[in-house]
C-alpha cells in the first residue's frame, strides 16, 4: 500500500488530529425527505461509509426554518434534527472518523414557497435572478426582504442556537458557510448589499454581520473547532456578480481572520473561468497561502495528483473533495492503492433514496483483476 503521499499524512487540526489530509467537502444531497427535515438512517450509512476521510464536513445544515432554500435539506434547529445528527456523529466516531457540521443560511437564494409565502431574507431587496429548487421544481427567485436590524440580530442568534445543537449532537466542530452566494456572501457583495446603515457601504460595514456572528458563535465553540468557508472569485453563479471591490474585500476578511485561532479557513478555487476578468483571482490557494497564517483548506476540482501537488507546493494543508467522494466512499484508501476512480451519476445528486447515495461500492481489487 503506497502511503507516502502528502494527502495521506496525518495532520493536527486545531483541537483534533486527522488521520489524513483528505477532507470530504460539504455537499447538498437532498435526502432528508421527512416532515422534520431530520437526518435519517440513510444519512448515517452515507457518512459512515466515508469515515475514512481525515475530516468529513456535512452538507449545509440550515440554522432555522427561514434559512432553508432547497428541498429535503437536513436542519440543525430542532430536537428531531439534533437527534438525527447525533446518530450520524456517533456512527462516524465509531469508525474513527472526525466530522464537522456546516451551518447554513441561504438568504435570498430561496423562494416564498419555503416560507409560507413570505419573501426570503437578504441584506437588501435585490433579486439574485437565479433559480430555487422548490418542492414543485425549479422556480425563479424573487426580490427578497431587506433584513431589519432586529432580523439581523435574530439570525445571529439562530447561528448560536444551531452551534449549541451541533455541540449537543457531538460534532467535532462546525463550519460557518459564508460562501457560494449565500447570506454572508450576499452581505460582502456590493451589488447584493445596498444598505446604508452599519451593515452596508464600506468594506468594514459589509463584513460586520459575519464577524459579529463569528464572535457570538465562538462563545459556544472554541475558536480552534470552528472553520470558515469563503469563495473569493465566485462570479456569474449563485446570484453573485463580482466587482472590482470583491478581492480587496476578501483580502480584508482573510487578514482579519488571522486574529482568530480557527480550526481552518476553507477556500474554493474559481467555479467558473475568470481569467478574462482582470479584477478577479485565478489562483486562490496561491494568493491566500501567504496571507493566511492558520490551516488552509482548498477545494474545487482537485484530483489525487493535483491534491498531492498543492500540499507539496506549500499552498494548502488540506484538500476537500466533493464529487469524487460521492462515487468513491473509500477515497483515501483508493489514493493509497493508486486505484481507479468510480464515476459519479449526476442525475442522482439531489434525488431521494439510496440510489446514487449509499450504493457506490468500495474498491475491490480482486474483482477488478478478474
Amino acid at each position: 500500500m503506497k502511503t507516502n503521499q502528502p494527502l495521506l499524512e496525518s495532520f493536527d487540526l486545531g483541537a483534533i488530529t486527522l488521520k489524513n489530509r483528505v477532507v470530504m467537502a460539504p455537499m447538498t444531497r437532498s435526502r432528508a425527505d421527512n416532515p422534520e427535515a431530520a437526518p435519517t438512517d440513510l444519512h448515517v450509512k452515507y457518512y459512515t461509509q466515508r469515515a475514512g476521510a481525515g475530516l468529513i464536513i456535512t452538507e449545509g445544515s440550515q440554522v432555522s426554518k427561514r434559512a432553508v432554500g432547497y428541498i429535503h435539506t437536513a436542519g440543525i434547529h430542532s430536537k428531531a434534527q439534533t437527534e438525527g445528527w447525533k446518530k450520524v456523529v456517533d456512527a462516524v466516531h465509531e469508525k474513527d472518523g472526525k466530522i464537522f457540521i456546516q451551518l447554513w443560511h441561504v438568504g435570498r437564494m430561496s423562494h416564498p414557497d419555503f416560507h409560507n409565502g413570505d419573501k426570503p431574507l437578504a441584506p437588501s431587496a435585490v433579486n439574485p435572478n437565479a433559480k430555487s429548487y422548490t418542492p414543485e421544481g425549479f422556480k425563479d427567485t424573487v426580490e427578497p426582504k431587506a433584513m431589519s436590524l432586529e432580523e439581523i440580530e435574530e439570525t445571529q442568534q439562530e447561528f448560536v442556537n444551531a452551534a449549541k445543537n451541533a455541540k449537543e449532537a457531538g460534532f467535532d466542530g462546525i463550519e460557518i458557510h459564508s460562501s457560494n452566494g449565500y447570506l454572508f456572501h450576499q452581505f460582502f457583495n456590493k451589488k447584493a448589499n445596498l444598505r446604508d446603515d452599519q451593515y452596508g457601504g464600506s468594506m468594514e460595514n459589509r463584513v460586520r454581520f459575519f464577524f459579529e456572528t463569528l464572535d457570538k458563535v465562538k462563545e459556544v465553540w472554541p475558536e480552534n473547532r470552528i472553520g470558515v468557508r469563503l469563495n473569493p472569485s465566485l462570479n456569474g453563479t449563485f446570484g453573485i456578480e463580482a466587482t472590482a471591490d470583491t478581492i480587496p474585500t476578501f483580502d480584508h476578511i482573510i487578514e482579519r481572520l488571522n486574529n482568530y485561532d480557527l480550526a481552518y479557513l476553507h477556500l474554493s478555487e474559481p467555479f467558473t473561468d475568470v481569467s478574462d476578468i482582470e479584477f478577479l483571482e485565478t489562483e486562490i490557494a496561491k494568493r491566500y497561502r501567504p496571507r493566511y497564517k492558520g490551516n488552509l483548506m482548498i477545494n474545487a476540482g482537485f484530483t489525487q495528483e493535483t491534491g498531492n501537488a498543492v500540499i507539496e507546493e506549500g499552498n494548502a494543508d488540506l484538500v476537500a473533495f466533493g464529487k469524487l467522494f460521492i462515487s468513491n466512499p473509500d477515497l483515501p484508501q483508493r489514493f493509497a492503492l493508486n486505484a481507479p476512480m468510480a464515476e459519479w451519476d449526476q442525475d442522482t445528486f439531489y434525488t431521494q433514496g439510496p440510489k446514487g447515495y449509499t450504493d457506490y461500492p468500495a474498491y475491490a481489487p480482486e474483482k477488478q483483476e478478474a
